[in-house]
């Protein structure tokens, strides 16, 4: 693939917007939620510019349901918490301003400026290795455009004159379908290693092509999501695989490299046996989590990590079987050793690791389907996920079919059918021995 020119980039320097009039693209209001409007009409009405800008705006012009509106403006955080009463300030690395309606959060962020990478001894700015650390310098909106990730989320609505306003080419790599990085690619990476998943979530999410210039790095400067917090990219990783095109994304993952520095057991794994069951087993698990997600069925991080981390656990166990441990703990042991190891990687909070382990231990439950055993099993709150990692084990290619039909219909019978389904033939209760008494008058002396 060639990479782009020089002239393909867009470089941070001062530069003047295209304006998109009211009458020549396709927001309305009615769109945009009524709390990010409230937020807007206030600043404005207290004199600052505010303006709706990033995602809500990028899927707005593509017809599309926003799932978030976040709010720009000159005004500083304090003044924004001066401004509405109801507002929270948060974040050390980026100030924030977080303006609470019940439920609903409208985050407002305040115009950033450009950073000088040679430049760390402001007290609002750090800059360490050409990672940005602190970055709480403002500046002009101009500045602000040329200082987001790609153009197409550089996008800013007007709320004073409902008009666009594109300082980066957005529009035109919105009609292109383009993902491109703003500046220099590999300095961007370098700043925030964690923009290359982004990169990857947008390209799948919006089905875009990532730019020659903005993929090329991305191939070799994975190991920097070493240095990223493993807590921190939990929370990527859930937006990576839980946002309704987890299939496509695990694909880009592993074709730019970057799934090996997420889960490195299981992409060794995978690497071993390309075309054998892991690859598929995780597959299919991304396509029905893709399905769920879609058809607004929850989804949960425990069964998600459960299938990422189950061949490194299978291999493991099955080693310590070989070395004579037996089922049940051979499972505890791997599934403790491979969660152990993994959150170095990527943090899992114990809420969701102890169900990871619960999921892998009861599949073995599967296999008694007589007495009380099975209606005990029902009644366990772990048997759903258990029971759908079962089925879908089954279907990668494990010898599982027969189980799982019988637990399926084990299901969706009725408790008559249930009784005949675990019914077993009593066994004949042994006849207990009598004691001889002996009399103490025969007692000898």
């Amino acid at each position: 693939m060639q990479v782009g020119t020089q002239q393909d980039r867009i470089e941070p320097t001062k530069t003047t917007p295209t304006v998109i009039s009211r009458s020549e693209h396709c927001i309305s209001r009615a769109e945009i939620n009524e709390n990010a409007l409230k937020v807007l009409y206030r600043l404005k009405d207290m004199g600052f510019k505010a303006y709706l800008v990033g995602g809500g705006v990028r899927d707005l012009l593509l017809g599309r349901e926003p799932k978030d509106f976040d709010v720009v403006t000159d005004a500083r955080p304090e003044q924004i918490r001066k401004v509405f009463r109801n507002c929270r300030l948060i974040g050390r690395r980026f100030r924030l301003a977080h303006v609470y309606f019940k439920r609903d959060v409208v985050e407002v962020a305040t115009f950033r400026a450009l950073l000088e990478h040679d430049a760390t001894t402001d007290e609002d700015a750090e800059v360490q290795d050409g990672r940005i650390i602190r970055d709480n310098v403002y500046g002009t909106i101009e500045e602000d455009a040329l200082r987001r990730d790609f153009t197409v989320n550089s996008l800013y609505y007007d709320i004073r004159n409902f008009s666009v306003l594109d300082y980066t080419g957005a529009i035109q790599d919105l009609h292109t379908g383009t993902l491109r990085f703003i500046g220099d690619p590999e300095t961007r990476y370098r700043e925030d290693p964690v923009r290359m998943l982004r990169a990857v979530r947008f390209a799948a999410k919006l089905g875009f092509r990532i730019h020659p210039d903005t993929e090329t790095p991305m191939f070799t400067l994975g190991h920097l999501l070493h240095d990223v917090p493993p807590a921190r990219l939990f929370d990527e990783v859930l937006k990576l695989f839980h946002g309704g095109c987890a299939l496509q994304t695990f694909e880009l993952l592993r074709h730019y490299g970057l799934f090996a520095w997420l889960f490195p057991a299981t992409e060794q794994a995978l690497a071993h046996e390309e075309q054998g069951f892991p690859l598929t087993f995780v597959a299919k698990a991304l396509e029905n989590t893709d399905k769920r997600i879609n058809s607004g069925k929850p989804v949960t991080p425990a069964f998600l990590f459960a299938v990422m981390l189950w061949e490194p656990v299978r291999l493991l166990a099955q080693r310590l079987r070989e070395q004579g441990m037996s089922e049940l703990p051979a499972i505890q042991a791997a599934g403790h050793e491979v969660v152990t190891d993994h959150v170095k990687y990527t943090a899992v909070p114990r809420r969701f690791s102890v169900g990871v382990r619960e999921i892998w231990q009861l599949q073995r439950q599967f296999r008694f389907r007589s007495g009380k055993k099975p209606l005990h099993f029902l009644s366990n709150p772990r048997f759903r996920a258990a029971y759908d990692f079962l089925c879908l084990r089954a279907s990668a290619g494990e010898d599982l079919n027969e189980a799982c039909e019988w637990w399926t219909r084990f299901q969706e019978v009725g408790s008559a059918e249930q009784r005949k389904m675990i019914h077993r033939e009593p066994t004949r209760p042994r006849r207990r021995r009598r004691k001889t008494k002996i009399s103490r008058r025969h007692v000898p002396a």
